[in-house]
């Protein structure tokens, strides 16, 4: 898979795409990461990328130039390629596991990270395959709505992660929370590891842990249940005041 990221603040992904399971996905070569900064596409000398919105108001807008003119590189870059491009928007569908399950099957994503008061409606027209939303907050940008994306989708691709049960097994693939937990040592502070943990009886510790699943998604996150795994991508995100993403 090929991430490209756009914005105009790439040194925040320096360390994002440095550490942990993201760079791991890197040195396997399952995973290509692009960093371009918007700012080199202007073409004043102050690298302007944003201007005043028509009919006044509040913040700033990114202009389209840049934007076109980096999107067209990206896909100059990588010929033969048709890239999905994602705008991080407050409008957008809001991210779900489903979603993440199926943007890891594309061979290519662009992130589009909006930053002031939004983007240019041209762009959305003419560029964007689609809009996505992390949640109904305020954030100063898509630079970290990005990367939790990002996270969600390389980790299910195929060699990542060290197990591959790791992923089958998280938080809403099956529509519930993950079961508890438990590691050495079996006693720690007069807190003891369940016994059936210990049982080496698989049948007793599935059965144990299918119970202790429902429970949890029942008490904390009970309309998971009502809506079944599908039903996690139908919710829809929502606008903020200043247009933010996130």
């Amino acid at each position: 898979m090929r991430i490209d990221v756009i914005t105009p603040f790439p040194g925040m992904f320096e360390a994002i795409f440095a550490e942990s399971m993201l760079r791991q996905a890197s040195l396997k070569e399952r995973v290509r990461y692009h960093v371009w900064d918007l700012r080199d596409f202007a073409e004043d000398r102050h690298r302007t990328v944003d201007d005043y919105p028509y009919g006044g108001g509040a913040g700033m807008i990114l202009k389209p130039e840049p934007i076109f003119r980096c999107i067209e590189a990206i896909r100059g870059d990588s010929p033969g390629a048709v890239p999905r491009v994602l705008l991080m928007s407050p409008q957008g569908e809001t991210f779900s596991q489903t979603k993440a399950a199926s943007l890891a099957a594309e061979p290519q994503l662009v992130f589009l990270c909006g930053h002031y008061r939004g983007v240019d409606e041209r762009v959305i027209e003419s560029l964007v395959d689609e809009e996505i939303s992390i949640g109904d907050y305020i954030l100063s940008g898509g630079e970290l709505a990005a990367a939790v994306i990002i996270d969600a989708v390389v980790r299910l691709q195929p060699g990542v992660l060290g197990n591959s049960d790791s992923a089958d097994g998280d938080s809403f693939v099956s529509g519930r929370l993950d079961h508890p937990h438990y590691t050495r040592p079996e006693e720690f502070r007069g807190l003891k590891v369940p016994d059936v943990l210990l049982s080496g009886h698989h049948a007793r510790i599935d059965a144990w842990r299918e119970e202790q699943a429902l429970r949890r998604t029942a008490e904390r996150r009970p309309d998971l249940l009502k809506r079944g795994p599908d039903g996690l991508a139908e919710t829809s995100g929502s606008s903020d005041a200043d247009g933010n993403q996130v």
